[in-house]
């Protein structure tokens, strides 16, 4: 692919539990296969008895130049392994990675820093290992440290630096530094709000220059701002990969939220939006959301409530009902709940919607069901001063003359 930043092809990282990860010579190499064989054969196979994980287990995708790509997932999910393995930092047990362009890693705060070195001398360091001629970082120097606002103590070693000028100082050189492709793994977390504001802009610059960006993050609002394209991994594999706000949607709802199974054989179950797993809604629209439902047939009474969230997880709509305007039948058989809501005035994104059962049973007392998401996709304009409030309500203008004005 000739537009191609970095080609993943099968890559895979696993690590002894347990055991510190340690640099043999040729000597011991040999020396311990050897004894490895032997002790192998002496039982009887050849299969290793130590217990291994594999931080990331068979990823294949593409980066495309100049795309911005959000890397998210739980921790231990993998993220900062893909990165130290595609920095070169650590070798993958299997398969490769393809990349073409320098790298400029920030993996950790004051990654390639010196401690015993001055800021200007570690900025001329990094430039340095980038491969920059000194004139050319010498052209940028003023620009670094007045992004770092580490003026006043540039010629001290870094050692005697705090962790938030060691942070900036290392944020500004990574991304002032001319490099074509960019890792950041979660370090902005450590600075303060000012701080992040700050970085996330020049993180925007930078996209815009066509720089390559693997961005890994907690924080979505930063993914959904910053990135054209995401990464799920989960339990060191690929998720999803693809439009950022579907991939947000999996993530909240997949795998950030606890799902509560029902009791008794009761609970929901086929969520639809208009009849399909998942709907496209028009901006304004009307739409139902339907579901088959169980409950213990012992049961005081109820309450349900259907809930539309935002990609974050935020609710944004609560339509409730309880067992005096819903009688359900004391069936054994699911029944078909339907919720049929006006047209909302939802701005353009990804919703989801999910139901919820307060249930009071004469055995169990008070109980909960939760159903499983079922994902709404809002289409209308992509004007973005449409996209800042959460509705876009089609009201009605007028203009009229103001009392006493002239005519």
């Amino acid at each position: 692919m000739s537009d191609a930043a970095i080609v993943v092809h099968g890559l895979s990282k696993r690590y002894r539990i347990g055991v510190r990860e340690s640099y043999s010579t040729l000597r011991d190499t040999i020396a311990n296969g050897a004894q490895s064989f032997w002790r192998r054969l002496r039982r009887g196979n050849f299969r290793d008895s130590e217990a291994f994980i594999w931080a990331v287990k068979d990823l294949e995708f593409t980066v495309r130049q100049g795309e911005v790509l959000g890397v998210i997932g739980r921790n231990g999910a993998g993220k900062s392994t893909l990165l130290k393995i595609l920095s070169r930092i650590t070798a993958p047990t299997e398969g490769y990675a393809d990349i073409y362009g320098r790298v400029r890693c920030l993996l950790e705060v004051g990654t390639g820093f010196h401690p015993e070195l001055t800021g200007r001398e570690n900025i001329y360091l990094n430039g340095a290992i980038l491969g920059m001629k000194r004139p050319e970082i010498a052209r940028k120097f003023d620009a670094i440290v007045q992004f770092a606002e580490v003026e006043k103590f540039i010629d001290t070693p870094v050692k005697r630096f705090s962790s938030g000028m060691y942070l900036r100082l290392a944020f500004a050189v990574a991304a002032h530094l001319t490099s074509e492709i960019l890792f950041v793994d979660e370090v902005l977390a450590v600075g303060d709000a000012a701080f992040q504001k700050k970085c996330l802009g020049k993180m925007g610059e930078v996209a815009q220059e066509g720089r390559t960006v693997l961005f890994v993050s907690h924080n979505m609002a930063a993914v959904r701002s910053l990135c054209t394209r995401a990464l799920l991994l989960d339990r060191g594999r690929v998720a999803a990969m693809g439009d950022v706000e579907r991939v947000l949607y999996q993530y909240t709802h997949n795998f950030g939220r606890d799902h509560e199974p029902g009791e008794h054989g009761s609970g929901f179950a086929g969520l639809r939006v208009n009849g399909q797993p998942s709907g496209m809604v028009a901006c304004g629209e009307p739409f139902e959301v339907s579901c088959g439902l169980s409950l213990p047939g012992e049961r005081s009474g109820f309450r349900l409530f259907c809930i539309i969230q935002d990609a974050n997880g935020d609710p944004i709509v609560v339509a409730p009902t309880n067992h005096r305007d819903l009688p359900l039948a004391d069936a054994p058989h699911a029944q078909k709940v339907t919720v049929k809501f006006p047209g909302l005035w939802l701005k353009p994104g990804i919703y989801s919607a999910h139901f919820k059962a307060l249930l009071n049973t004469a055995d169990v007392g008070s109980g909960r069901i939760l159903s499983d998401p079922v994902m709404i996709d809002v289409s209308g304009s992509s004007d973005p001063e449409l996209l800042l409030g959460y509705l876009t309500p089609d009201v009605e203008w007028s203009v009229a003359a103001c009392a006493g004005a002239p005519r």
